[in-house]
């Protein structure tokens, strides 16, 4: 094995001798070489296992499965398996010739109780409301009336069509 790879590298390196002169390029003079084929190994393996097995849960029935208008603005999509998971979605022209969509699945917690996300995505963005999605806590301090002067002159000044230039500190 050890010489049949010594004898592979040695076919397979250049075949050219290569000689600069003066800097100004290459001349390849040709060498000649004999071919020797390196020899030819087979391997047998098992017979392949046609029946593979994805895990060890119980097999999922789908109950229902709709599609219309696929790859269209206009479509819809429903799906719901016998292990309560269940998908809805549809799919139309928004009012500046956007797709926009909307939805909903839902799936059984461990506890038994169904979760259900609903979502929008549209002109205005994505938004997704659950009672199961995170809520950002409520500031217990109020808003001190100094900043509340200087966020009321920022909308003021972005009203008028100015931005906060960043390099000379001022509003332009």
């Amino acid at each position: 094995i050890a010489f049949s790879c010594l004898l592979a590298l040695a076919v397979g390196s250049p075949q050219f001798n290569v000689r600069r002169r003066n800097h100004q390029g290459f001349r390849a003079q040709p060498v000649q070489q004999a071919f020797v084929p390196a020899p030819v190994q087979t391997f047998v393996s098992e017979p392949i296992n046609q029946q593979r097995s994805f895990g060890t849960g119980p097999v999922v029935n789908i109950l229902r499965q709709d599609s219309q208008g696929e790859g269209t603005p206009n479509f819809s999509y429903g799906f719901e398996s016998d292990d309560g998971i269940s998908v809805n979605s549809r799919g139309f022209q928004g009012s500046a010739g956007q797709a926009n969509m909307e939805g909903s699945y839902s799936f059984p917690l461990p506890d038994g109780t169904i979760a259900e996300v609903r979502w929008v995505a549209d002109e205005q963005g994505f938004r997704a409301e659950s009672p199961l999605l995170p809520v950002a806590p409520v500031n217990p301090h109020p808003i001190p009336a100094h900043a509340l002067e200087q966020i009321r002159f920022a909308e003021e000044q972005r009203a008028r069509g100015l931005v906060w230039d960043e390099y000379q500190h001022r509003w332009a």
